[in-house]
């Protein structure tokens, strides 16, 4: 009875049961296209809406998908870029993405605001009397800002109370799209949970040979292991319309026809994205590029998404005995593709042996661990890693080995390093190592100390930043006459820590520059309202995280008369 009472509270549906509304519409006017859906795996997230194809393009009219009002407004140069949030009566709230600009009266509300507040990255909460919508009202036009890899529309659903992440598809969405085809699983690996399983004569990971069967479904090569063993697997999804890869919907394992370990995208919360490095097998992921999919875990973490039997996934051999897997792997529209691995208890001795990295410091993932050497040191809260491993620390000519970028960090790590005699301190910073480059970390200063935080494992240096930030123009404006022209463009960038802030002025006035992380370039769009007849005054001040700063400075002609 206890075991089913623990069965029932793994499998039951979370969603099962929830009737979402299917009365927004489409944000876009062009067809449904997908470059990217829901829960898909990304570098330290999961996707958390749908990537809209824009035609390779920017500037199309994106709409208000139901009644409501903006009740949020963010600018930023990395993540969504320029976005915007609709609060709507029926308890939910829709996010567009990676926008060019606003569009007629929310343009005009956002270009306020930086002007308020003189800055280009800004967030706002308009109250609901300020920005209220219509559906089908156009609120932006798409565009290709923020940590966007090409022109799209990113939009999400939220359940406004909660703010967790829904699947948009459940709205209807996938009514725009149809989808006949079954997902494509490409391989299958078998793992050895510890140090004692032997899999197919292996301590190692182990790639399984399937065989595609006339229905669909396939068969692997039989498994021969000892001790505790898990699967994963890479699998993909397309759909009749998009053209291209996706991430799957839902996954699930069986074994001996029970229901073993399993996920499926209906929602999540934004704190748990960075899960999905516990889920993919990372050091695979980081050598070739490629997102095998675990189907148990070794050590057990919080994602809501997971369900799971009591053994996490892990299938135990016992002698004289045959087991079957069976892993299921389905999309939205419940197109499934089925694998069946036939498990057989083997004393086979091993011929490759494991290669995992043994020496004197052993990480214990749920306890707290510190390690230091000479005048370096760094400690790790318990959970900043998802299992244990032996970590290789070594502290060698002033620098600072901690492992490499093959095992996942969930959370910070704090880095410091002692300095009894520091020179210009206020300009010194531990930095990571990133080959010929040294990448910036904040540090603070305190009692000779020179603390970080961090999530990246790697090399660490004490390093110094005493250069000025570049500006720089592709065509000089200097006495020139810009009548014509609809911008001014300048390049700016920073050699080491990185570019802090910047600001324009013309004629003394602070205006607006927008920057594109991308192509390290301030826009000013001309405002015929802020500039003189005749001659004008430009000055851009830029600083760095150390506090370096540059000085550009120019004068052009422009005539405001029409």
């Amino acid at each position: 009875m206890r075991f089913l009472i623990i069965f029932l509270i793994f499998y039951t549906p979370i969603f099962s049961q929830t009737n979402y509304p299917k009365d927004f519409r489409p944000p876009l006017d062009i067809p449904m296209q997908l470059s990217g859906n829901f829960g898909e795996l990304r570098p330290n997230h999961f996707h958390a809406g749908l990537d809209f194809k824009t035609q390779q393009k920017e500037g199309f009219p994106v709409y208000a998908v139901g009644d409501g009002y903006i009740s949020r407004i963010k600018i930023s140069t990395y993540g969504y870029g320029k976005a915007i949030y609709i609060t709507h009566p029926n308890g939910y709230t829709s996010v567009y993405g990676h926008l060019q600009k606003g569009y007629g009266k929310v343009a005009d509300y956002i270009k306020s605001e930086s002007y308020k507040q003189q800055a280009f990255e800004i967030e706002v909460f308009p109250k609901p009397e300020e920005l209220p919508v219509k559906k089908g009202d156009i609120i932006a036009i798409s565009g290709n800002t923020g940590g966007s890899e090409g022109p799209h529309l990113h939009f999400e659903i939220r359940d406004t109370k909660s703010e967790k992440i829904l699947n948009p598809l459940y709205f209807g969405f996938d009514a725009k799209m149809p989808d006949t085809k079954k997902p494509i699983i490409s391989s299958l690996i078998v793992y050895p949970v510890d140090d004692k399983t032997i899999v197919n004569q292996s301590r190692r990971p182990v790639a399984v040979n399937l065989s595609l069967q006339p229905d669909g479904t396939y068969i692997s090569e039989k498994v021969k292991a000892s001790g505790r063993i898990g699967f994963g697997i890479t699998a993909v999804d397309q759909d009749n319309v998009s053209y291209n890869n996706n991430g799957v919907f839902k996954v699930q394992s069986y074994v001996n026809g029970n229901p073993s370990f399993g996920y499926q995208f209906d929602t999540f919360a934004f704190d748990e994205g960075r899960y999905v490095n516990a889920l993919i097998d990372f050091s695979r992921y980081k050598k070739t590029h490629l997102r095998v999919q675990k189907l148990f875990m070794k050590n057990p973490y919080a994602l809501s998404l997971i369900r799971s039997d009591a053994s996490n996934g892990v299938i135990e051999m016992v002698p004289n005995l045959s087991q079957l897997c069976r892993i299921e792997v389905s999309d939205f529209a419940q197109n499934t593709t089925t694998i069946l691995i036939p498990i057989d208890c083997s004393e086979e001795t091993a011929t490759v042996p494991e290669e995992p990295l043994k020496t004197p410091y052993l990480v214990k993932a749920n306890t707290d661990n510190s390690f230091e050497k000479g005048n370096w040191s760094v400690f790790f809260p318990a959970h900043t890693f998802y299992e244990d491993f032996y970590l290789n620390f070594d502290v060698n000519d002033s620098v600072m080995t901690v492992h490499d970028d093959l095992v996942p960090v969930h959370s910070n790590f704090t880095v410091t390093v002692t300095d009894p005699a520091p020179t210009n301190p206020e300009k010194t910073f531990i930095a990571s190592i990133e080959g010929k480059r040294r990448g910036y970390n904040p540090t603070k200063f305190k009692n000779n100390t020179f603390t970080t935080y961090t999530k990246n494992l790697g090399g660490f240096v004490l390093a110094k930043d005493t250069i000025a930030p570049k500006i720089t123009i592709a065509k000089p404006i200097e006495g020139k006459w810009l009548t014509k022209e609809k911008a001014i463009v300048l390049r700016i960038s920073d050699n080491l820590s990185g570019i802090k802030s910047y600001n324009g002025y013309i004629n003394g006035n602070w205006v607006l520059f927008e920057y594109d992380n991308k192509t390290q370039k301030i826009t000013h769009f001309f405002d015929d309202a802020l500039l003189a007849e005749g001659k004008n005054d430009l000055k851009v001040t830029v600083s760095d995280n150390l506090g370096n700063s540059a000085i550009f400075e120019t004068s052009f002609f422009r005539s405001q008369k029409k």
